[in-house]
């Protein structure tokens, strides 16, 4: 299993680094069109939809809907983002109170329109960052990545009390916690980098810490409704690592309200 994940990684992180970095507009737009198409694909799954043609015909819609987004000039403009903010509203509610709450999304129509309001904004949101620079894209994923690994490591040396039990039992709030201090001095690394002053690095600060905890909520979502599916996996599309929405649940949550709030205060 390991020298599947190292073999896999070997080759998906400079291709994903050459995507989302070396690529600029239309480019871009597809390369991350085409990222969310793969994860729309996993969701069906997760929705419970199980014939091909019934998760094929899911998939051209969430395809069509991108193309209406970008034709519209969506992946530069702030409306989708506060949808996507209004819909991780709701989906905390339900993450909070699972399984009380089960059956208010259960349904697969619900599941699908919870997967449009999660996916949509994220392919703005990942746009929306690109255009205003690639520093701030960084920064995001950087963000998102230091948070998991502050929060693995201090979660298994000192997590004691559960984030969400019912939900993703190895969490902890002191493995939150680690995350937000990784996170965190990351923003002040990056505020100093960029010469925000202090003002502008406070505001920095601010931000992240809501983010981060975004983060988080995207990561219990996703395992939320792997849960009610019985699966491990979102898929097996990344040898050793699972499915793209496993490698990017996160950041569904993160991308979209950073650019929104980014966008705030720009």
């Amino acid at each position: 299993m390991l020298r599947q994940r190292v073999i896999t990684a070997a080759w998906l992180a400079p291709l994903t680094l050459a995507g989302l970095f070396g690529l600029e507009g239309i480019a871009f737009a597809l390369f991350t069109a085409f990222v969310v198409l793969l994860a729309g694909w996993e969701w069906t799954r997760l929705a419970g939809l199980t014939s091909l043609r019934c998760r094929g015909l899911a998939i051209a819609g969430l395809g069509v809907a991108l193309l209406l987004l970008g034709l519209v000039g969506a992946t530069h403009a702030v409306w989708p983002l506060y949808l996507g903010a209004a819909g991780w509203l709701l989906n905390l509610y339900w993450v909070t109170g699972y399984p009380a709450r089960l059956a208010q999304w259960r349904s697969t129509g619900v599941r699908l329109a919870m997967g449009a309001w999660v996916l949509l904004p994220t392919w703005v949101g990942f746009n929306v960052l690109r255009e205003s620079g690639a520093v701030w894209l960084l920064f995001v994923l950087l963000l998102v990545w230091g948070a998991d690994i502050g929060a693995y490591f201090v979660g298994r040396a000192l997590g004691r009390r559960k984030l969400a039990p019912s939900v993703s039992p190895g969490k902890s709030w002191e493995g939150v916690a680690g995350g937000v201090l990784v996170s965190s001095l990351l923003a002040v690394a990056f505020a100093i980098w960029q010469g925000l002053g202090a003002v502008g690095g406070l505001g920095l600060l601010a931000v992240t810490i809501i983010v981060t905890l975004a983060s988080v909520l995207g990561d219990l979502l996703e395992s939320m409704l792997k849960r009610h599916q019985g699966l491990k996996d979102s898929s097996q599309l990344l040898p050793g690592h699972g499915g793209v929405l496993d490698r990017i649940d996160s950041l569904t949550a993160a991308v979209p309200l950073f650019a929104l709030l980014h966008l705030g205060v720009s």
